[in-house]
């Protein structure tokens, strides 16, 4: 199998017809799970998809260190070229990693001054405009509005896609639609809301909001929770 048709059986094909074509460029994806449910691998799904498309990413680890997201991109990207048998392997592996770049922030060392300075830095130095940015681990509980909105614009200058990620917690609240703190009271300034969950035997995706569409259609996607390719069987 070429990574042509390793794409076209990504989750991210079907899921991107729930959405009415994907997020957009210009526009913020959060998905929400509780610990260790796949959050951190959901998002390495869809850089992957992008990647071996190749579209340039931005991985922004806020609570993990470099090595530590290396490993998650070598150990889903090994098993899915093995479950795949993916023939062009080699070809694939040095096109995942001339177009991602990682940046870890520990501690209080991220801002967005400082995430604006280094893509600006990328793009001078590196001609590296990322088509997507990842941002996984940001504390949602202390996020506002208006700093949903500054990420949006770093979105829209770059014409990229943003993704997100939120840990939700078995007690959280949930609104009206069903969208659980600490996000609900974020939902004006995200444009889609994805859930995961994991029953034992897959990983579930449920869409939660669907841009401003009204009637948000059920994605109906289950996830290997190894490959996060759909489930087969």
């Amino acid at each position: 199998m070429y990574r042509k048709e390793l794409n076209e059986r990504s989750p991210l094909r079907i899921f991107e017809n729930s959405i009415h074509g994907g997020l957009g460029r210009g526009n913020v994806g959060v998905v929400v799970a509780r610990r260790g449910v796949g959050k951190t691998a959901f998002l390495v799904g869809v850089a992957l998809d992008d990647l071996m498309r190749g579209r340039k990413v931005l991985h922004v680890a806020l609570r993990q260190p470099l090595y530590k997201v290396r490993e998650y991109y070598d150990g889903i990207f090994e098993d899915l070229a093995e479950t795949s048998r993916l023939d062009d392997y080699h070809a694939t592996l040095q096109e995942v990693e001339r177009n991602r770049n990682i940046h870890a922030y520990l501690g209080s060392t991220f801002s967005l001054q400082k995430l604006r300075s280094d893509i600006a830095l990328l793009r001078e130095y590196a001609d590296f405009t990322p088509a997507a940015i990842l941002v996984d681990g940001v504390d949602f509980e202390s996020l506002t509005p208006e700093t949903v909105a500054e990420f949006r614009s770093i979105a829209r200058e770059l014409d990229a896609e943003m993704w997100m990620s939120a840990v939700t917690h078995r007690e959280s609240a949930m609104n009206e639609r069903g969208i659980p703190e600490p996000v609900a009271h974020l939902e004006p300034a995200v444009d889609v809301i994805v859930r995961l969950y994991h029953d034992g035997k897959a990983v579930h995706v449920h869409l939660l909001k669907d841009h401003d569409n009204p009637n948000v259609h059920e994605a109906g996607v289950a996830l290997d929770p190894t490959t996060m390719l759909l489930k087969q069987g």
